[in-house]
């Protein structure tokens, strides 16, 4: 199992104050910044684009982990690449030809992921895994912050880590959803790396107790 990673999301953040709410998790020990992006038509809600994605990598040292939540997700990829995004992960549900979209993120110089929504099966991703570094279980529904944790997508969870222990060791298991100091011990036992957390960090005044509380849970 690879090291825990703690990714803030900035969905959570005070957007009056970027710069000062990424800079609070960063000192606070954070090891990627998660950008939530929405269209409005793939997911119920309108977030940010690629403008705002650049001006967080002016503003800090973090990795951006760039999650599209999009209809058209090949439209963004040159976007995103030039705004600085390190890890960049696209749905399964969303993209017609996955291969070619995982290509292209890829040569544009960005780490590529799969994303997939609670209800899709490991199946529908299975095809894909030897051609990404990332896999992002959402473990709720994709549009809003602050929903309750679906607990029945980590056997989805232990399927693709037993798949990577056969196949490709180096993949990564990301989640995102619900994740707290009462969801995160489940979420690593199941075969987890990277936690997005989102109100369980932005929601609390010490970032840095935040995060180390939940690298203590996460290990209980």
């Amino acid at each position: 199992m690879h090291p825990i990673l703690i990714a803030p999301s900035i969905l959570s953040a005070d957007f009056a104050h970027l710069a000062d709410e990424a800079a609070s998790v960063a000192a606070g020990g954070a090891d990627l910044l998660h950008v939530d992006v929405m269209d409005g038509h793939f997911v119920p809600n309108l977030t940010i684009g690629a403008p705002v994605a650049s001006w967080l990598k002016k503003n800090t040292q973090l990795p951006l982990d760039c999650h599209l939540m999009v209809e058209n997700p090949d439209l963004l990829l040159a976007d995103f690449a030039k705004a600085g995004t390190t890890w960049l992960s696209v749905h399964v549900e969303a993209c017609k030809h996955l291969h070619r979209t995982v290509q292209n993120i890829r040569a544009l110089g960005m780490k590529p992921g799969v994303a997939l929504n609670p209800h899709t099966p490991f199946s529908a991703i299975e095809p894909i895994l030897v051609d990404v570094d990332f896999v992002l279980v959402m473990s709720v529904n994709p549009g809003f912050g602050g929903q309750s944790f679906i607990s029945h997508v980590l056997e989805k969870v232990r399927q693709i880590d037993a798949w990577r222990k056969l196949h490709k060791p180096a993949l990564f298991i990301e989640i995102d959803g619900g994740i707290h100091n009462g969801t995160i011990a489940a979420a690593r036992n199941a075969g987890v790396d990277w936690f997005v957390a989102g109100s369980a960090v932005f929601g609390q005044k010490d970032r840095a107790a935040a995060i180390a509380s939940l690298r203590a849970a996460a290990n209980d």
